[in-house]
């Protein structure tokens, strides 16, 4: 059958984003090598073998997303949103403690965390707000509106406390704000500020050259010089207040930003991780020391080396050449996604895709700066290879709304 002189038969292998599977498959197979690297010598096959069983679910719910409606879609934003924040108050209240993040429930010997979800329902509901007709982000009222959005689940994963899920949800917003039109200028200066202020507490000449970076970059904006000059009086007395804020903080406060400002300041306690990742990155050299023959991870070295600092496991037995092979696959994987943001007829796919972009984006270099020890560890997973059962599938259900939102813009083309 033809349809404008095409096969359809032609067209039906091109509603689907190949490039986006090629690039996705690659980083769980990396991940599945390196998770059974890590947990080879630790007489650890449970944990590998639920890891595969995770990404088998994710598999499938990729397979559900893709084929959804797209007024469907639409509609389960409000299941997908309310239903996480169903789950984020029933884990305050019945879930399980680790690692003192009460994050956790548990059913049937399974494990989910609601913190997961909640990216995906904050990220469909504010696609689904902001498609709506008549909104803009950049009036009060709708601004606010989207906020809350934000806010309520934000506030519930916290209180957990799990810090790292709630950075990634503020940058969730801050991403969507700017691909919705909001202003670039504004969203440079909230970026910037905890720069400033973590500059400023490594010294005074860290503090002046951070604020000459971004006052330089500040000036680069097309806005008014009364915006421009303000932001730069507020960096300079933030950078000059920092230092006077941390003399005024508990001992043990003062501890946690001292180990991760000089993780050596505490070689066995909070900064032992840090360090023996940042060895085991080093130590990896331009080829690696081959397959299951990595030092730091063989020896466990490093605790819990297949969750949050999972990076370090092909840095180390892969080399350079592996390392800037998995952040070259992601950037590949960013770039696709921007594709899509770009493509989507639809803007409720198109600030969706954006928001999975900044998960992905957030997530990439967060967790490989926690294990070069170049941002503070936060519990972040890096996408597809960390261990995590409810992070896989959630990450695939991104990959499955993405392939959703390409399918839809192909088959507008066929009519």
């Amino acid at each position: 059958m033809n349809v404008k002189g095409f096969s359809l038969e032609k067209e039906n292998e091109q509603f689907f984003d190949w490039k986006l599977i090629f690039i996705v498959i690659v980083l769980v197979l990396i991940g599945i090598i390196s998770l059974y690297s890590a947990t080879y010598a630790s007489n650890m096959q449970e944990t590998f073998n639920r890891q595969l069983i995770s990404i088998g679910f994710g598999i499938l719910v990729a397979i559900i997303m893709t084929f959804i409606p797209q007024n469907a879609m639409r509609n389960l934003s409000f299941i997908f949103y309310f239903g996480s924040l169903i789950l984020l108050v029933a884990v305050l209240f019945f879930g399980n403690e680790i690692y003192g993040t009460k994050g956790w429930i548990r059913f049937a010997g399974m494990s989910l965390q609601p913190a997961e979800f909640a990216k995906f329902g904050i990220i469909t509901m504010l696609a689904y707000f902001k498609s709506s007709k008549g909104i803009e982000l950049t009036n009060i009222r709708d601004l606010s509106i989207a906020t809350v959005i934000v806010f309520v689940p934000m506030v519930l994963v916290f209180i957990q406390p799990d810090h790292g899920t709630s950075s990634v949800l503020i940058a969730i917003f801050l991403g969507i704000l700017f691909w919705s039109g909001f202003s670039a200028f504004f969203l440079f200066f909230v970026v910037s500020l905890p720069f400033i202020i973590i500059l400023s507490l490594k010294g005074m000449w860290f503090m002046i050259i951070a604020i000459i970076l971004f006052t330089s970059f500040a000036l680069l904006f097309k806005t008014k010089w009364l915006n421009k000059s303000l932001v730069i009086i507020i960096f300079i007395i933030s950078g000059y207040l920092a230092p006077i804020f941390y003399n005024t903080l508990q001992d043990h406060q003062k501890a946690r930003i001292e180990t991760f400002l000089n993780p050596g300041s505490d070689p066995r306690g909070q900064g032992y991780n840090v360090i023996q990742s940042m060895m085991a990155v080093g130590s990896g050299g331009i080829t690696g020391k081959g397959f299951l023959q990595g030092t730091q991870t063989q020896l466990r070295y490093i605790p819990m080396q297949w969750t949050d600092f999972i990076y370090s496991v092909p840095a180390e037995e892969f080399g350079f050449i592996g390392s800037i092979a998995i952040i070259i696959f992601f950037g590949l994987l960013l770039l696709k996604i921007l594709d899509t943001a770009k493509e989507a007829d639809d803007e409720f796919y198109s600030i969706s895709a954006f928001g999975i972009l900044t998960v992905f984006l957030y997530h990439t270099i967060i967790n490989i700066g926690m294990v070069i020890g170049i941002v503070p560890v936060m519990g972040i997973p890096l996408p597809f290879l960390s261990y995590g059962g409810t992070s896989m599938i959630v990450n695939f259900a991104f990959i499955g709304l993405l392939l959703n939102a390409y399918r839809n813009h192909r088959r507008k083309r066929l009519v």
